[in-house]
């Protein structure tokens, strides 16, 4: 049965989560972002792509989502909580990897495939950390919902985009 979180013990890891999570997803973006990324710009782009600010502002949200969902979990004091903290590390290493594949490396099928490991590993995180604590749980939800949508995006990509987009044609013409 799923415990609650002790509060004064979940606010102090969540306000440390937070920040840490903006932080490095924040890095992320830069290392490997759409702005004034030629290659990116050069790309042709689902219908139902958002506006560039729009995936900052929904990345804030869900980081901050995501980082209190792993700070009850902390601060939740049961078993499972240590192997549902690793799934959560995991999925996100995997998260933070992303960006940086698909806009500086160009690998437009590799983000695709990551994105489906982190899905599997960010649905098998969520269920993990149903087991300590319930909010934590439906907090993860918007997330995976995203991460649904990215996915979706990320294969549209690839659809129009072919032999891997402007660079990688540019290159195999030299």
């Amino acid at each position: 049965m799923p415990a609650k979180a002790a509060r004064g013990p979940a606010f102090r890891a969540i306000i440390v989560l937070v920040p840490l999570l903006e932080l490095l997803g924040g890095a992320s973006a830069r290392v490997g972002s759409a702005q004034n990324n030629p290659w990116y710009e050069a790309l042709t782009l689902p219908a139902l792509q958002p506006p560039g600010p729009v995936f900052g502002i929904a990345w804030a949200i869900l980081y901050a989502l995501i980082a209190s969902a792993a700070g009850l979990v902390w601060a939740t004091k049961v078993p499972g909580r240590t192997i549902a903290l690793l799934l959560f590390a995991a999925q996100m290493a995997m998260n933070l990897a992303w960006a940086p594949l698909f806009f500086r490396e160009h690998q437009i099928l590799w983000s695709l495939v990551l994105l489906g490991c982190i899905w599997l590993a960010s649905v098998v995180t969520t269920f993990a950390f149903a087991r300590v604590n319930r909010l934590a749980a439906w907090l993860m939800v918007p997330y995976l919902i995203w991460l649904t949508f990215a996915s979706g995006l990320n294969w549209q990509i690839l659809q129009d985009n072919p032999h891997g987009g402007p660079t990688v044609l540019a290159q195999e013409r030299n």
